[in-house]
């Protein structure tokens, strides 16, 4: 039989009884005739816990030391599965990422995978092994460097080894049963999806949706990596992404829901930019300087210029994580493009609908402005695609915001579906 992929997070690994807990169930996927390979997160908080340490050691600790730190979560809970796997009568190897041939750009923090060069996986798979790879972490293809794939790189170096090895579907195993129309921590009668397609999921990890990271998604889109989404708490079936949402599942052959879900997101700032002269080539200037940063942008708002001044306001939201990075970037341009003064407010959140129907229904849009509206809820900024609508609001109404909106559009479950068997979601 084929290749299955696993992946399990911190709040599957959180101690020795989770992880024997782990290792039986690979071992039964091994026992069905499958060839299995294994990502591993770090367990549980390692993660935060060391980042914590290294700040408690260094304001400003170098961000090669910082990867060579938090590899080491992932190098632990690799051999602690590998020892249970063992204990149950089946051989397995552990490889950190550069081991199992993850090439990266060389960019710590937040490398991207460029490469996946699975000789010795192959190797150990050839000769009857498990294989368990340290997840989240690579090696740099220009310096040789050890790299980290930033928050959730777990579930990418998954999603890479599944397409490398042409493995039959790679399952991503959290606390939550599946994909949910919402966080079903804000919202208890938030229904289980089925199946979701690519598109749907892409703009659902982007707006803030923690169940799959965006780039995991945007490698199994690329590669055509069928991905199941379940609990390691649970033998229930998940969720499916894949290319095509609208199969049968269970015997259910209706047209695909106009709504998959709603989103949020708590993790943004936004800067505003103000009295930027409206003339050609300021508003490059400004974001080349983010680019050079390294700085990721969501919303982009600019205003009408003032008649009477010529000069203009530019809104873009961005990681919290990047606000500093990005206000000291744009002072330093503020001589050469004249701008009067910079904004930041980290007190927002984003909102989004999500919904592969809304190509073909009207109002949608009207009724999601209309359930804010019922709500209390003010808009800040908004943003669309064609199959997403998000909005800006202040960071205390995001929670009412989602389920007024989950309530208007229908997607309430008649009973509660969702079971949080851990805490954070991954």
């Amino acid at each position: 039989m084929g290749i299955v992929v696993q992946k399990y997070g911190g709040s599957s690994l959180a101690d020795a009884d989770a992880i024997k807990r782990v290792a039986r169930r690979i071992v039964e996927v091994k026992k069905a005739g499958h060839d299995v390979v294994v990502a591993v997160s770090a367990m549980g908080d390692t993660t935060d816990d060391l980042e914590d340490l290294a700040r408690g050691v260094s304001p400003l600790p170098p961000a090669r030391e910082m990867d060579m730190l938090l590899t080491a979560g992932e190098r632990i809970s690799m051999a602690l599965v590998a020892m249970a796997i063992s204990d149950l009568g089946f051989t397995a190897r552990s490889f950190t990422g550069s081991q199992a041939g993850v090439i990266t750009d060389s960019v710590h923090g937040k490398a991207k995978i460029i490469d996946v060069t699975p000789g010795r996986i192959t190797q150990a798979i050839g000769d009857g092994h498990i294989v368990i790879v340290a997840g989240f972490q690579g090696v740099s293809a220009d310096t040789k460097e050890i790299t980290t794939l930033g928050r959730g790189g777990s579930d990418t170096t998954a999603v890479a080894l599944a397409a490398a090895l042409g493995a039959d579907v790679c399952e991503i195993y959290t606390d939550v049963d599946g994909v949910f129309t919402a966080d079903p921590r804000v919202v208890p009668h938030a229904r289980k999806l089925d199946r979701v397609s690519y598109e749907e999921m892409l703009e659902l990890a982007a707006c803030g949706s923690k169940i799959l990271h965006l780039r995991c998604v945007e490698y199994g889109r690329r590669y055509g990596v069928p991905i199941h989404v379940r609990s390691s708490f649970s033998q229930l079936e998940g969720t499916w992404v894949t290319n095509d949402p609208q199969a049968p599942s269970q015997g259910d052959t209706m047209e695909q829901p106009i709504i998959a879900g709603v989103a949020h997101d708590r993790s943004e700032a936004k800067i505003t930019v103000v009295g930027v002269p409206d003339k050609v080539g300021e508003a490059a200037r400004i974001f080349e300087a983010l680019a050079e940063a390294q700085v990721n942008l969501d919303m982009i708002v600019q205003n009408i210029s003032a008649a009477a001044t010529s000069l203009t306001d530019i809104s873009f939201t961005l990681p919290r994580t990047d606000g500093q990075t990005a206000m000291t970037a744009l002072a330093r341009i503020q001589a050469e493009v004249g701008y009067d003064k910079l904004l930041y407010d980290d007190k927002i959140g984003k909102v989004s609908l999500i919904g592969a129907g809304m190509r073909s229904h009207p109002g949608i849009t009207s009724k999601f402005f209309g359930a804010l509206a019922s709500a209390g809820v003010n808009i800040g900024m908004i943003s669309t695609s064609e199959i997403r609508i998000s909005v800006i609001v202040d960071e205390s109404v995001v929670d009412d915001a989602v389920r007024a909106t989950h309530t208007a559009f229908d997607l309430d479950a008649d009973e509660v579906e969702a079971v949080v068997y851990g805490g954070t979601g991954r």
